[in-house]
């Protein structure tokens, strides 16, 4: 009976939920948005399927789906789901909760997930006395926080737990949910008739900002507040919409990431004289709350810093407007401290501080205010993801400046600082208008190259860097030298899809291995025997970070199109690798196989492919060894050979310029990078083999051009000499190619 009263009493509680919690999706399919960690054969994605989570901490700003992600993972476990809320939870609970855990681990063999939402709230002692059932695998935790956790989070359970970045929905996925709302007939507002007006849904998805639950509740709101026609149906127009949902809310706290990002974006941009993006990060400050006197400190700094003895003046001028600031107070003292702002990114007084109320303006107006990731702090997190990574130092350019963007993209090229035509300013126009043009200009250039934030990461793993080590060293030092200049300079992104194609070995993906921690690395063996010796060697890593195999064979490229059939490891490559790819195939497989790749990269795509051919045939490597006084029993033969290889060698060698060919013709942009390699190559029983076994491609070119006596004496020359060190000197041909279209953030994959 209790049951049934139970069970009651929770379809009651769902009928009078809100909207938002209605509408929470129960399968990882019905998840909206957050392409970029549970896209098709990310990280996270494929944990869950597997049922391998792990230790999770998912942070991000309101409305972004931490907490029905949690719920998605625990519909989805064969695990049991423990939850808690830090708001209401004391160290009892977490205590009486672990003790559960344990004995269902002990009894029953049965592991426990427990969610605690709002992790940042419970206190050191309290996140303490979690630590040791986590370390011992007692509880797996995931937690949910809208602050950084690198900042409020105990350290220990950061570095053992992987880290997920949650970003502000996209309009075209907040549209998304908006529509099923509308639609569902049992969480939302199917049943009713209801009409919302374009412009009032354009306001909703504005004004909510990425947060899928603020729209949610407006959208709520407008519905129950505005009453049927004598039709029956709701009409919501713009002015209800307003209404409903008015004012987007600045994300800035005081302690956490705006804080110091914001910060750090703002002295960067007077150190890099931009006064527009210095007073738009003013602005913003300043409209969030922060306290004028810690700006006019850091201002002080900035002086002292980076302006220094090429102005003395500005720390008076600086000093003199903190002064001002204490006699005059808000909201008049804004003026003087813009004035010290644009003092210091421009370095004679002038009114052009009205643009300061500009950028006010487009604080209050602008959709994306994010700090571009190489503005952001890099102290605190960096590291983890990549903030800060790729800020171009002005001092260490001449006249200690650099165009580079400093302002967030979408405002890219917006003018807040007009200087008038008079002294000191009047100077500075023509200089001020060369470097706007020049931003603009090294924005356009870097554009395609943005991929997006990094929004996730992991503990370091000692095992795996011990064994990329092993296996580096295990191919030699001269094939790990060749290794490493294949990935010269290869920004691998820690969420990339890497395919590396007809892998004989494991040496091509170890970077790949290492850089895409949090994306996935997949390779095509030429042949199932290649397949399990690869498995073989890769036993010892965890499950989730070894990379996933696929035989295709050389002559069969649509063996590729398994890539796409599993959903959890489906979807397309930022970067493509080979060496040696297509050496036996015919012309028309080889164009087969660039069509498949082409159709598996993202826009943008960066692919990798060396080529490498011997610049002596194998009788001209023996003529240099042996000398023109020593050619030894068979000079006609060697010397005839070596004269016809090198239409041979031509024939073999033209394989890198034919796979140019072929990319260029499907839209690739190529350059390459072509280096020389001298190499001694000893003559060895395998080596006679792959030259004159049957069917070797070298016995088939001499039989075109020696008689079958003359072959034999040949062949006879070269076994005599077995065990010799030939000269054999390499070309290296590295194709860098990227794909047709603009490279795109993980979050806006089409």
């Amino acid at each position: 009976m209790s049951d049934l009263f139970s069970h009651q009493g929770e379809q009651t509680l769902r009928r009078i939920a809100p909207l938002a919690d209605r509408m929470r999706p129960r399968r990882l399919d019905d998840f909206v948005g957050q392409e970029a960690i549970l896209g098709p054969g990310r990280l996270l994605r494929r944990a869950i399927a597997a049922d391998r989570v792990g230790n999770l901490i998912l942070h991000g700003p309101p409305g972004t789906g931490k907490t029905t992600l949690a719920r998605i993972i625990a519909g989805s476990t064969r695990a049991h789901f423990s939850s808690l809320n830090a708001v209401l939870a004391g160290v009892k609970d977490l205590r009486a909760e672990v003790e559960a855990a344990r004995l269902r681990l002990g009894q029953h063999g049965l592991r426990t997930i427990l969610f605690i939402d709002e992790v940042h709230r419970f206190n050191s002692a309290q996140q303490d006395a979690l630590l040791p059932w986590v370390e011992n695998g007692t509880v797996s935790l995931i937690g949910a926080t809208t602050e950084n956790p690198y900042f409020e989070v105990n350290k220990a359970l950061v570095s053992r737990s992987r880290l997920f970045r949650l970003q502000p929905l996209e309009p075209g996925d907040l549209r998304a949910l908006l529509t099923r709302a509308l639609a569902d007939p049992e969480q939302g507002f199917g049943q009713r008739s209801v009409e919302l007006s374009e412009t009032a849904s354009a306001h909703l998805l504005d004004v909510a900002g990425g947060d899928a639950r603020s729209l949610l509740n407006a959208l709520e709101l407008a519905v129950e507040t505005t009453e049927p026609g004598d039709d029956g149906v709701i009409r919501i127009d713009l002015s209800i919409a307003e209404e409903s949902i008015q004012q987007r809310a600045v994300l800035y706290d005081k302690q956490g990431d705006a804080h110091f990002d914001t910060i750090s974006a703002f002295i960067k941009s007077i150190r890099g004289s931009d006064p527009d993006a210095a007073l738009f990060w003013l602005a913003r400050m300043v409209e969030a709350g922060e306290n004028p006197r810690f700006i006019l400190r850091r201002l002080l700094i900035s002086a002292g810093e980076d302006i220094g003895l090429a102005d003395p003046q500005a720390m008076v001028v600086v000093e003199a407007c903190a002064a001002a600031f204490d006699r005059v107070g808000l909201p008049e003292g804004l003026y003087p401290l813009a004035h010290a702002t644009l003092y210091l990114a421009g370095t004679e007084k002038s009114n052009s501080s009205l643009g300061f109320f500009d950028a006010v303006k487009a604080v209050r107006e602008g959709r994306r205010q994010q700090v571009p990731a190489h503005l952001r702090d890099a102290n605190r997190d960096g590291q983890a993801f990549g903030d800060g990574v790729g800020y171009r130092y002005p001092h260490a350019y001449a006249d200690h400046w650099v165009a580079q963007q400093y302002l967030p993209t979408a405002l890219q090229g917006e003018v807040f600082w007009q200087p008038g035509a008079q002294g000191w300013e009047g100077g500075l126009r023509r200089r001020l208008q060369q470097r706007r043009a020049a931003q603009l200009a090294a924005a356009a250039e870097t554009a395609a190259d943005e991929r997006g934030d990094l929004l996730s990461s992991s503990p370091d793993d000692p095992l795996l860097h011990r064994w990329l080590q092993r296996q580096a060293g295990a191919e030699g030092e001269r094939l790990d030298r060749l290794r490493q200049r294949f990935w010269e300079e290869a920004a691998i992104g820690r969420l990339d899809r890497v395919l590396v194609v007809e892998a004989q070995s494991l040496l091509w993906a170890l970077d790949p291995l290492e850089a895409a921690s949090e994306g996935e690395v997949v390779l095509t063996t030429p042949t199932a025997a290649v397949l399990e010796r690869l498995q073989a060697q890769l036993q010892l890593l965890d499950q989730l970070r070894r990379p996933r195999l696929l035989a295709v064979a050389p002559d069969a490229p649509e063996g590729l199109e398994a890539l796409g059939a599993d959903p959890c490891g489906g979807g397309r490559f930022e970067w493509i690798a080979a060496r040696q790819p297509w050496r036996h195939c015919t012309a028309a497989q080889r164009l087969a196989w660039l069509e498949a790749l082409t159709a598996l990269a993202v826009p943008g795509a960066r692919a990798r492919l060396l080529f490498s051919h011997p610049l002596l045939g194998p009788a001209g490597s023996l003529q240099q060894l042996l000398g023109p006084a020593n050619e030894g029993a068979a000079p006609g033969a060697l010397t005839t050979a070596a004269a016809s290889e090198q239409d041979w060698l031509a024939g073999e060698g033209d394989q890198a310029g034919q796979v140019r060919a072929g990319m260029e013709a499907l839209g690739w942009s190529v350059q390459q990078r072509v280096w020389e390699e001298a190499l001694d190559l000893p003559l060895s029983e395998t080596l006679l083999e792959r030259w004159f076994g049957k069917g070797a491609s070298y016995r088939r070119h001499l039989a075109a051009v020696l008689p079958a006596p003359e072959r034999r004496r040949l062949e006879t020359l070269f076994r005599a000499r077995r065990g010799a060190s030939l000269p054999q000197p390499l070309r290296h041909t590295l194709l860098l190619a990227r794909h047709p279209g603009p490279a795109v953030g993980p979050g806006e994959r089409p």
